[in-house]
Parts: structure tokens; C-alpha cells; sequence
């Protein structure tokens, strides 16, 4: 367990200083910052599409993260020889894989943990239909004071201990967002004690822990591959899977009662559009908490399977 630990932790560290791991997030949350005004012009319900354009941007940026962090976390370990050093020690080579899945799963996490605040505050504020609308103060003050305490702590911690300033912030602001979440969940608009009209939906929460549990799959898909093959065939098998899995009952579904290779596709692709709850929202339709479990064990099992796949095709791997 030690070995594991140690072996999560450093991978953990390692995907948090990749400048490509802050650059998606960057990028994220300057979408959803300004996916309100982008909503505005609907000509029906604004906020629906604030919703919707904000879950899309929270999956897309992190299966990125998934795709580009967990790529490189094997193969890249074999091109620089450190593996050699770190079986010799010596370590089990199901611990390194299940580690460095766990390592890249707690990065994707936190990325998707404060894209996923930063999307319920933009929600929290809504869009500006009529000009009698107006702007939520308590969010935008409340975000101004998380940004500027990030900047400066992470600037600190850089100048008097040598702290990665990126890899800090980001460690920073998933810190600075719990409070400020906290804080709005119970101030309203007004700046006034109400936790009974905070803003915030259940769906929306739901949404995020979906979106969550399929980038874990892409995780788990792109450390089996990068076990066995360089980084540019682990970026373009897991795009590849992501597309399919977008559109599995298009593909596979309508053809599985009559072609084996359907039947078959339909089982090894996973299917993400069960992780997409777009309809519900356009609906305003609750999401039963079964929902939840059924899709979760789904996401459990195939994570399972891909990573005992992943132990099996190291197994046999040269390292040397």
C-alpha cells in the first residue's frame, strides 16, 4: 500500500505541473465565464443553454485532461528508462499500473471538481434576458476574491519555498472554490442568510458526477494503452473511443441483432451517451437517484475490466 501511495502521489504531482493540465482548465473555465452572454440569444430559455453549453464544456475539457494527462502516464516512464529504476525496487507491476491510474483519476478529479463549481456559480447567475435583469453581485465578488487569494497565496508560496506556482494554484483554487461554494450556498443574491434560494439544481450536480465518471473510463482506456503503446497511438485509440462512444446506440445499437461485430462493438466501446443528461435538463425532468447508481456500476465494472486488461498487457512488457 505504501508503494501504491507513493507511486499515485508523485503521478498525481506530475499531472498537475504538465502546462497542458492548466492551459484546459484556464481555457474551461474562461468558456463558462463567459457562457452567459453566449446563451443570450436563444429566443427561448436562455438558461437552459447556459446549462447545457456549460456541461458540454466541463466534458470536453475533462476528457482532455483524462486523454493528455493518462497518455504519457506509462509511456512515458518507458522512453526515459525511470521504469526500470522504479520495478527494481521492488514493485509489482499491477501496483505501478492501478497507481498511475489512481495518480491521473485524483488530477482529473480536482480539474473537474473546480470546473464543475465554477459552472453552478455561472449558473447561480444565470443570463441577462430583459434589461430589468441584473447581475449577481455576491457571485462575481465571491469569484473575484477566490481568484485574487489563489494569485497571491500561489505567488507567495513560489517566492518564500520555491512552490510550482502552477501546480500550487491549482491546489489553491480547489481549496478557495469549496469556500466560496460554501459561501454561496448559503447568501443569496442579496447578500442576505438564505439558504432556501441559493441558485443552485440537484440535475445540475448530477450532471458533473456523470460527466465525472466517464472521464474515469478514459482514464483507465488511456493508461491500458500508453501500457503497451507510445503516446501518439494512446491519443488517437482514446479519441477514436471517445467519438464511438458518443454515438455507441447510433453505431452499434440499431445493428447489434443482426452482425456479430455490432453486438461485439456494443460491449467494448463504452457507451457515453448514457452520461449525458442533456434531455433532462431541455425536459426540466428530475434524475432518479437509481439513475445514478445503475450508471456508476457501469462505470465501475468497465473501469475494472480496462485496467485488468491493462495489468495483463504489462505483464509481459519489456522494459529493459
Amino acid at each position: 500500500m505504501n508503494k501504491l501511495l507513493t507511486i499515485a502521489k508523485n503521478t498525481f504531482i506530475e499531472t498537475l505541473r504538465q502546462p497542458i493540465y492548466s492551459i484546459i482548465i484556464a481555457a474551461a473555465l474562461l468558456l463558462i465565464l463567459i457562457s452567459p452572454s453566449l446563451a443570450m440569444y436563444t429566443m427561448s430559455d436562455d438558461n437552459k443553454l447556459l446549462r447545457e453549453i456549460g456541461l458540454s464544456t466541463l466534458f470536453l475539457s475533462s476528457l482532455f485532461i483524462a486523454i493528455f494527462s493518462a497518455s504519457g502516464a506509462v509511456a512515458k516512464e518507458l522512453e526515459n528508462k525511470t521504469i526500470m529504476t522504479v520495478l527494481s525496487k521492488p514493485v509489482q507491476r499491477p501496483i505501478f499500473i492501478v497507481a498511475k491510474f489512481l495518480g491521473v483519476a485524483a488530477a482529473v478529479v480536482l480539474a473537474h471538481y473546480i470546473c464543475t463549481i465554477a459552472l453552478l456559480m455561472a449558473i447561480r447567475h444565470g443570463v441577462l434576458e430583459t434589461v430589468n435583469d441584473t447581475h449577481d453581485w455576491t457571485v462575481m465578488g465571491s469569484a473575484a476574491v477566490c481568484l485574487v487569494s489563489v494569485v497571491l497565496l500561489s505567488a507567495f508560496f513560489n517566492y518564500a519555498y520555491g512552490w510550482r506556482f502552477l501546480s500550487t494554484a491549482m491546489v489553491m483554487t480547489g481549496v478557495f472554490a469549496t469556500l466560496t461554494i460554501v459561501f454561496l450556498s448559503f447568501i443569496d443574491r442579496n447578500w442576505q442568510f438564505n439558504p432556501h434560494d441559493n441558485g443552485f439544481n440537484a440535475v445540475d450536480i448530477y450532471g458533473s458526477v456523470l460527466l465525472l465518471l466517464a472521464a474515469i473510463i478514459i482514464v483507465a482506456l488511456a493508461v491500458a494503452f500508453s501500457a503497451r503503446f507510445n503516446i501518439v497511438v494512446t491519443l488517437s485509440a482514446c479519441s477514436g473511443i471517445f467519438l464511438l462512444g458518443l454515438i455507441s446506440d447510433s453505431v452499434f445499437g440499431r445493428l447489434a441483432q443482426t452482425h456479430f461485430w455490432a453486438k461485439a462493438g456494443r460491449y467494448l466501446v463504452p457507451n457515453l451517451q448514457i452520461f449525458w443528461i442533456s434531455d433532462a435538463i431541455y425536459e426540466s425532468s428530475e434524475v432518479p437517484l437509481k439513475y445514478i447508481v445503475i450508471t456508476a456500476s457501469y462505470a465501475l465494472c468497465y473501469t475494472a475490466a480496462v485496467l485488468a486488461f491493462a495489468i495483463a498487457l504489462f505483464q509481459r512488457r519489456q522494459v529493459g
